[in-house]
């Protein structure tokens, strides 16, 4: 932990905005650097243009990448194109339109030249191809996410809505580097003019009565605060409650691209996570003077819940409570939709899936993994324990297939508007029931080797029976959901858990452990983790 973490940011901290800029227009990447290449991790692609990882051209290759793919796939309709607050998305945006026009791509753009959330990307996707058209719509999302300033980001959503699949990805970023190092010659670019629009935030605001009560929440009266951290969701909190007659205040209509007003996140950088205590310092100094207080990133695909009784809020908690909520109040979902999680998240999920008497869908980390379960209703409830999730509409169908902050931001306030209490109050109330879990990720130190190793181990070359004294139960290399390989293990106990899965950006791999006896066992669990996984990668 930085020592400056969850203080303000200094003038020292901030992007110099003029040399980001320049970084992105004038440096040119070379491939055969790893770190220059186009690469789509679970999130699409990302670096910094001060890196050369995220310049011009590798916009304008993976643009006309996608391009290209969508033409395989017979995919002609629109494509519909939303760009966060980062300063690298406006850049990237005019990078992306030039190309798709100079394809003759039918593109979409927000129809009052704003910021677009990613689940408003996905939301148009879906509303449109729902539709019955002759053709089929898909998007790309121009942004980070919760990443630094300095950061940019490029993600692909074929039309149901949701993350490409790493078959599509795949392929699109092997083509981009290859229109990269053959100079950028196979790139049709054109002046970015005469593209259509759409209201991406009005059929939006519009179509969440039919998936939020809104009714309870005016009703109630609840104070609502929200704080956009300077992201895309800034004007759709002022829709929603102008829309809707609540009593919402947005706490911080800044947008500012060096983030000069927040706090600094747990290693000392400006980063818009809104689960972070460090980063929602500035947010959580508030809490007493809303019912509900609520923090989204720059693209609005994660969530942050504010109480005044219980502060910040664990994304794995409110993950639990929301699941209890919904599958008791949504009554027209279908009777078997299941309950989905990554294999990360808190087990306080699976015993309160087990009490729902609904299924466990248990998937690899990623929110691709919940898309078709989400399409066709026989998930109810997607989530991660990174404060990302989407749901079902009251009558079962789809609302995004991408995480949706602004969604699951508004659902506290209905929570404690229907309830009477809040979402941390509840929490307690499940832990009474269920037990109280102790939770934690570390890292541990990882050479290349071993991180590829660890990505494709068996979870029967682990040869230990036990896990802080208690036998195990199931090692796992494969998600129970899918049959979808983790990229790691998970190794469990009828009161522990552990996760180990290789970073894709540093040589560490990501240590994911909970126990329900205690903050002593956790540590214990952790320990012998390291020596488990250890053991079994050879030393």
């Amino acid at each position: 932990m930085d020592e400056r973490a969850g203080t303000p940011a200094q003038p020292s901290d901030l992007i110099d905005v003029d040399a980001l800029r320049r970084a992105y227009y004038e440096l040119k990447p070379d491939v055969s650097i790893p770190e220059q290449r186009v690469v789509f991790g679970t999130s699409g692609h990302r670096g910094s243009a001060l890196d050369t990882a995220f310049n011009e051209d590798h916009i304008a290759a993976t643009t006309q990448a996608i391009v290209e793919y969508r033409n395989s796939q017979g995919i002609t309709g629109p494509l519909f194109i939303g760009a966060d607050t980062h300063l690298l998305s406006e850049f990237a945006t005019t990078t992306a339109l030039a190309v798709l026009v100079g394809n003759e791509v039918r593109v979409l753009v927000d129809e009052y030249d704003d910021w677009v959330p990613t689940p408003a990307v996905s939301h148009a996707i879906i509303r449109y191809n729902r539709q019955g058209h002759d053709d089929q719509a898909d998007g790309i999302v121009v942004t980070p996410s919760h990443n630094p300033p300095r950061d940019g980001g490029f993600k692909y959503n074929p039309p149901h809505g949701g993350p490409a699949d790493t078959d599509a990805t795949s392929w699109i970023a092997k083509r981009a580097n290859e229109i990269i190092a053959n100079g950028m010659t196979e790139v049709r670019m054109a002046e970015p003019s005469g593209v259509e629009t759409y209201d991406f935030r009005g059929h939006y605001v519009d179509d969440l009565e039919n998936i939020i009560d809104v009714k309870a929440i005016k009703d109630s009266g609840i104070k609502i605060g929200a704080d956009p951290l300077g992201g895309a969701s800034v004007h759709y909190w002022e829709a929603i409650a102008e829309r809707y007659g609540l009593d919402l205040t947005v706490v911080n209509p800044d947008v500012d691209p060096t983030w000069s007003f927040m706090t600094l996140d747990w290693d000392g950088k400006i980063r818009m996570d809104p689960s972070s205590p460090s980063a929602m310092a500035s947010v959580v100094a508030r809490s007493g003077d809303f019912d509900i207080l609520t923090g989204n990133d720059a693209d609005a695909d994660r969530h942050g819940i504010v109480t005044p009784d219980g502060g910040l809020m664990n994304p794995n908690h409110y993950l639990a409570v929301a699941i209890d909520y919904l599958f008791r109040t949504r009554t027209d979902w279908k009777k078997d939709a299941a309950v989905g999680k990554t294999l990360v998240s808190s087990s306080i999920i699976d015993r309160v899936a087990e009490s729902l008497g609904r299924r466990l869908w248990e998937v690899p980390v990623g929110f691709k993994w919940f898309v078709p379960g989400l399409i066709d209703g026989t998930v109810g409830f997607g989530g991660e324990e990174s404060a990302g999730a989407s749901f079902l509409r009251f009558d079962g169908t789809a609302w995004t297939t991408d995480k949706d902050g602004i969604l699951l931001a508004l659902l506290a306030s209905e929570i404690r508007a229907v309830t009477g209490k809040s979402p941390s109050e509840l929490y307690r109330e499940l832990t009474e029931r269920f037990g109280d879990p102790m939770y934690q990720r570390v890292d541990a130190p990882a050479s290349p080797e071993q991180k590829a190793a660890l990505s494709k181990l068996d979870g029967d070359a682990i040869s230990a029976t036990e896990l802080a004294g208690e036998p195990i139960t199931a090692k796992l290399s494969r998600a129970p959901g899918n049959d979808a390989p983790l990229g790691g293990v998970k190794v469990q106990t009828e009161t522990a858990w552990f996760a180990a899965r290789p970073s894709g950006t540093e040589n560490v791999y990501k240590i994911y452990a909970e126990s329900f006896v205690g903050e002593d066992d956790l540590r214990e669990v952790q320990e012998e983790a390291k020596r488990i996984v250890g053991d079994a990668l050879g030393g």
